[in-house]
């Protein structure tokens, strides 16, 4: 990736890690090439075949294939002007075998008959090399065959079919209302991604799934040159398994939310999201400071997504329970001896924790994962007791189950598949509940909308959390607008302290493009989606500059 695509990635204020490689961003291609419909279903599984023949000829006991076409377009502006616009393709196999007991791994740009039979004979060597340092051979939990099937992601409106020039008149006109708002500096731009994916196993799958997923998004900063401050407000825009009708800003997905901001379910008005964040990047120049101490905290959806990635979704990664995986803050403190017991109180006892591959408009959802195993929904925490991680086929024998969660996945046909985060989500209260009802019997607190800063130590147990923009609550009733807000805690006093969560109605999704994990490092999406809940005494700190 190019230094300036890595500056303008970083500085869009995305969790997760941040680099994307450049093996997944693929060779630059024509605009017209995205619009190409790539091999058939019927050459794809003859080019599986071949794999998956030659690995049984050479001794394998198992073999999956996923062949990959992975479309991307970035488009980038700052201002009125328009930076870049990136359009990539990225087409290969992934052959993973298993021989001697032990996992192989090869993969190849060539897809002829020689180049898949070369690729797979080294992955069987590979494997072969490997057994002779591994102690115990791999142990998979079955799946059945499902025969020819198919996936796709129920979009209403191909990005691909959608002209650049729409997209950057979108950005820019944005950008020009931010500007006209009060914003000296704005940048914004549009993350689309196609991914077509076939895979097939000696288990006799073979299934082919063509994903789709969107994220726009801006920075934007108002400057006091006088005081000589400058204050900076994120887009409230969440990214979406979705096609680019998430871009329509549908006033029936618009939500209504303290201090009059306006939040988004399933449907985005980015220009509308500009101009008021160029409003409230003015408005905290001017805001006092919070001042330190325990408070209630008022937590929409839009930043507790991020809270439950670090503090939900990493530390509940069976490889990095069991210390296989330390990559991107270390391993976990939800240790085996917990989930054992049957009452470890992971958060209070409206708590409930889910992993979810099938949730509609989320970035995981999928119908089946890079290991052929379809995907579905499991209770991570219920009723604030520790019940269960996120584990795939040669894992959950550990914590004595038959069946993987599938949750196995690799950011690319280049990449091997590893456990990677389902989407991870609280469920919403069971009662009508609205954040009016909520805020009302708060007599010191802070409402926080949309994810900032994020620090989380090395067992994913202490941690502070900043975000995009905080308010007052005083007395029940919201009050004005405050800076330099962060809140501290540790994982299992922070859930225990949950007190209220907002009914279905309020619920919505955040989510990642950069998921980070592994080594060498891969990224995944991943979505998490909750209702506005509510924690109650939880230490704020301020974070201005005091030296």
């Amino acid at each position: 990736m190019k230094r300036r695509d890595f500056v303008q990635l970083a500085g869009l204020g995305a969790a997760g890690a941040m680099t994307v490689p450049s093996e997944l961003m693929g060779k630059n291609v024509p605009v017209e090439a995205l619009l190409d419909p790539g091999v058939d279903t019927a050459g794809k599984k003859v080019m599986a075949d071949t794999a998956l023949n030659m690995a049984k000829s050479l001794s394998a006991t198992y073999a999956d294939v996923r062949l990959g076409r992975y479309l991307n377009q970035y488009v980038f502006t700052r201002e009125d002007k328009v930076q870049n616009v990136v359009n990539t393709e990225s087409f290969g196999m992934g052959i993973r075998v298993i021989a001697n007991g032990t996992w192989g791994f090869a993969s190849t740009t060539d897809v002829s008959s020689d180049g898949i039979k070369k690729a797979t004979e080294q992955a069987v060597a590979i494997a072969k090399a490997n057994s002779k340092i591994q102690k115990e051979p791999v142990k998979l939990a079955p799946v059945k065959g499902y025969g020819e099937v198919s996936w796709k992601t129920p979009i209403k409106k191909d990005f691909k079919d959608v002209p650049v020039s729409e997209k950057v008149d979108l950005l820019l006109n944005a950008n020009a209302k931010a500007m006209e708002n009060g914003a000296n500096f704005v940048n914004s731009a549009l993350f689309m991604v196609n991914e077509q994916k076939y895979f097939a196993s000696t288990e006799g799958s073979y299934i082919d799934q063509d994903v789709h997923r969107i994220w726009p998004t801006f920075g934007v900063t108002a400057i006091d040159r006088e005081k000589g401050k400058f204050k900076s407000r994120q887009a409230l825009s969440a990214p979406m398994g979705m096609g680019y009708e998430y871009m329509d800003g549908s006033a029936s997905e618009k939500m209504s939310a303290p201090g009059d901001i306006k939040l988004y379910r399933n449907s985005y008005d980015m220009v509308e999201d500009a101009i008021m964040a160029a409003q409230q990047a003015k408005e905290m120049l001017s805001a006092k400071s919070v001042e330190p101490g325990k408070y209630d905290l008022v937590l929409e959806p839009n930043h507790l997504g991020l809270t439950i990635h670090e503090s939900v979704g990493h530390p509940l990664e069976l490889d990095r329970v069991l210390g296989y995986e330390a990559n991107y803050a270390g391993t976990s403190f939800a240790t085996l001896d917990k989930w054992k017991a049957g009452d470890f109180k992971y958060g209070s006892d409206i708590v409930n924790l889910v992993a979810d591959k099938t949730q509609a408009g989320s970035l995981g959802a999928v119908g089946y994962d890079d290991e052929g195993v379809a995907c579905k929904k499991w209770d991570l925490v219920r009723d604030g007791i520790l019940v269960n991680y996120q584990a795939i086929r040669d894992q959950v024998h550990m914590i004595d189950q038959n069946e993987s969660h599938g949750c196995c996945y690799s950011q690319s046909w280049n990449d091997v598949q590893f456990q990677r985060m389902p989407n991870v989500s609280l469920e919403p209260g069971t009662e009508k509940y609205s954040v009016s009802d909520m805020i009302k019997d708060i007599e010191k607190g802070i409402y926080i909308a949309g994810r900032g800063s994020y620090s989380i130590d090395q067992q994913r147990y202490n941690f502070q959390f900043g975000g995009t923009v905080f308010y007052e609550i005083k007395d029940g009733k919201i009050g004005p607008m405050l800076n330099d807000v962060a809140y501290q805690s540790n994982t299992q006093e922070f859930w225990n302290s949950c007190a209220k969560i907002c009914d279905k109605d309020d619920y919505r999704m955040f989510g990642s493009f950069f998921d980070g994990k592994g080594q060498p490092s891969q990224i995944s999406a991943v979505s998490h989606g909750s209702s506005t809940t509510r924690f109650d005494g939880v230490n704020v700190i301020n974070t201005g500059r005091t030296i």
